[in-house]
């Protein structure tokens, strides 16, 4: 069978590509990369490095599926393209940055009522409160600090009020949802812990990831939230690349929904 045209499926584990090729129903050529390739847009065509070879291959279709330090450039130049990539570029670019994401997200949530505040490098913060720093552009409770009196950092940071309560996340894949009760041996709380679990879905909370997702145009997408010890509800980070494959139930949602995205525009295009 000839190929005609490629997907290129960027961030998945071999296994992970091994079985969401088995899903592809047409005769489709796939390359697969765990590390940003090195791609080419020309006269509105994308052009990917094979997984294989240093040839350069047209790609009809990108699954993007990761996130890289210096990924924002990549991104833009997928928006920039215009083909058909899962999720949409222009989504990804918006929310890729913890500080901006935030400020754009807090316009479509209701529960964005927590204050933050924001501190330049090497500027001295004071507060007599506990408050949380947070910096860098990585999530899963990475380059974040709870403290009180004084705070200096060598990094931009964003500083919010801590909250004593329960962290949750909603995800979001298509149609399909599920809410997470995230643990953690400190204040920091993650999905990667053995003990976090799935967990009775919030209305709320559904409705406010459903807003956020349709806002950015994001067919996937996680919210963390805090649930104080009062049952008031606050936004804390919105994953754009959230984890799938923590648990069974979720990577088998996005692997069978990206197949089907793949496989229904094939059937659109050839149509």
């Amino acid at each position: 069978m000839v190929v005609t045209e490629h997907l290129c499926i960027i961030g998945l584990e071999e296994i992970e590509v091994t079985e969401l090729r088995e899903l592809l129903e047409f005769g489709i050529g796939v390359i697969a990369h765990q590390a940003l390739p090195r791609i080419i847009v020309n006269d509105g065509k994308l052009f990917v490095e094979s997984s294989k070879s240093v040839n350069m291959l047209e790609v009809t279709k990108v699954i993007f599926h990761g996130i890289y330090e210096n990924d924002l450039e990549f991104l833009a130049a997928l928006a920039l393209w215009g083909g058909s990539c899962l999720p949409n570029p222009y989504g990804m670019m918006d929310l890729r940055l913890r500080l901006p994401a935030l400020v754009r997200v807090l316009r479509h949530t209701q529960f964005g009522s927590l204050l933050r505040g924001y501190a330049a490098p090497k500027v001295v913060f004071h507060t007599d409160t506990e408050k949380v720093a947070k910096w860098g552009n990585w999530h899963c409770g990475k380059n974040k600090e709870r403290f009180k009196g004084i705070w200096q950092s060598n990094d931009p940071c964003l500083i919010e009020d801590f909250i004593y309560g329960n962290a949750v996340r909603v995800v979001l894949i298509g149609d399909q949802h599920w809410q997470i009760q995230l643990e953690g041996e400190t204040w920091l709380k993650s999905i990667h812990d053995s003990r976090s679990d799935f967990m009775d879905v919030d209305p709320e909370l559904l409705e406010d990831t459903k807003n956020i997702a349709k806002a950015f145009g994001l067919e996937i997408i996680a919210n963390d939230y805090m649930v104080s010890q009062t049952r008031t509800k606050y936004l804390l980070e919105v994953n754009h690349i959230p984890n799938v494959s923590r648990f069974p139930q979720i990577w088998a949602a996005y692997r069978d929904f990206a197949a089907k995205w793949v496989n229904q525009i094939i059937v659109k295009d050839r149509n």
